[in-house]
Formats: structure tokens, sequence, C-alpha cells
């Protein structure tokens, strides 16, 4: 009997169904209700070799957002930060180099012309 353990400990994942988390199951069954939605809504309009793709097209965001991980984020942690830094907080960063040294020589050697004269 073998008892694996993960390396790091904090990337341990219960596994419920499948070897899926409970996060990546919620997303598959919604990825699946909305392919068998849009193939019902659309069955009567388009062919079915379309409606396939269609199906696979409006299911696949739902499927990303149940595996999906950056940096420890998951899908809409990532995006509400990516519109964060994007649209609501923009800026543009500018160098600008700040010599404290060469200022202080600026202000030295006026002092010392100043007493010169």
């Amino acid at each position: 009997m073998e008892v694996r353990i993960n390396k790091e400990v904090r990337n341990y994942q219960e596994s419920l169904f499948f070897g899926l988390s409970l996060r990546q199951l919620i997303f598959a069954l919604l990825a699946v209700a909305v392919a068998v939605g849009v193939y019902f809504g659309l069955r009567s309009v388009l062919a079915t070799a379309e409606i396939g793709w269609v199906c696979v097209l409006c299911a696949f965001p739902f499927a990303l957002g149940g595996f999906f991980q950056y940096n420890g984020m998951t899908l809409e942690r990532f995006l509400l930060a990516y519109i964060r830094t994007e649209f609501i907080y923009p800026h543009r960063l500018v160098f600008q180099s700040d010599n404290l040294y060469a200022k202080l020589m600026e202000r030295s050697s006026m002092k010392e012309a100043l007493k010169i004269d």
C-alpha cells in the first residue's frame, strides 16, 4: 500500500468524482448544461455539424472556469484582477531618475560660485 503525498501540501486538492474537485465538477456540469441548452435552442436553425461547433464554443468558457489557475487565482479572481489593472485603475508608468548626488552638487557649486565672486 502506497500513500501519495504532494511535495507542496498547499497544492492538495480533494477529489470528489472521477478525480475532479467539487469546483471542477460543478463547472463541468454547467458546461454540459450550456451545451445541451444551445443544442436544443439551435436545433431548428442550424445543421448538426454547425451546432456541434457552437456547443463547443459556448461550453468552453464554463469548462475552463473549473480548471483554470494562474498564480493561485481562480478564473473569476484572475478576470477581476485583469479588469482592475487594465481598465478601472489604468496608469502609465514613466521612469524618472532622481540623482540626489547631482542635485547636491548643483547646489553646492552655486554656493561656492557666489562665495568666490
